[in-house]
Order: structure tokens, then C-alpha cells, then sequence
């Protein structure tokens, strides 16, 4: 069976950092993409960024230059480094791992919570 749990989430200050992680089992990691997405209450999730499995990266316009999505084959982990946090970044982050036009798997979430 597929496993898929995130880690991380906290309560940080504006301007603050956060480190998220996505741990896999029961897939061949490597061949996957992996993308975190977003969903802050009363509001659609949103994809936020994603990272292939040749290392290609994407990322939504309003993280650009402060999120970081990594991904460590080894351990069948990727990564989300965040900061100069704002109180938009407030959600629940989900993790993603999937084939394009294939299977998918998400994790629960972990919450995230930015406030001065």
C-alpha cells in the first residue's frame, strides 16, 4: 500500500521560516512527480509548486523567490523550504505524488500558520 505523510507545519511569526517534508512508502519514488498544494479555510486548494522526477522545478508566482521544493530520492522524501513567510501562507499543505494522467496519492496535510 501507498503512504504519503507530511510534517512540519507550525506556528511561525511573519518573516519566519518553515521547513515541510512529504515522506512516501510503497512507490517507487523517483518516477513521480511531487507537488505540494494549498487550501486555506473557506477556500480552494491551490497548487504551489512541484518538482519532477529529472529535478525540474515549478512554482506558484506568489512563492517565487521564497519557497524551495527539493527532493531527496534516498530517503523517498521531498522538501518545501519556506520563508519570509506572510500570513497568506496560511493553510493546510497537502502533498501530491503522481503520474501525468496516471495514479495520484496525497497525504493528510499539515498545518501552517502565520501570524505576527
Amino acid at each position: 500500500q501507498v503512504n504519503v505523510v507530511e510534517s512540519g507545519g507550525d506556528l511561525v511569526r511573519i518573516g519566519g521560516s518553515l521547513r515541510l517534508s512529504c515522506a512516501a512508502s510503497g512507490i517507487r519514488f523517483r518516477s513521480y512527480v511531487t507537488a505540494w498544494h494549498r487550501q486555506a479555510p473557506g477556500k480552494q486548494r491551490e497548487w504551489v509548486t512541484q518538482i519532477n522526477s529529472d529535478g525540474k522545478t515549478a512554482y506558484l508566482d506568489s512563492v517565487k523567490g521564497r519557497f524551495t521544493i527539493t527532493r531527496d530520492n534516498a530517503k523517498n522524501t521531498a522538501y518545501l523550504s519556506m520563508n519570509n513567510l506572510a500570513p497568506e501562507d496560511t493553510g493546510v499543505y497537502y502533498c501530491n505524488i503522481f503520474h501525468f494522467g496516471a495514479e495520484e496519492y496525497w497525504g493528510q496535510g499539515t498545518q501552517v500558520t502565520v501570524s505576527s
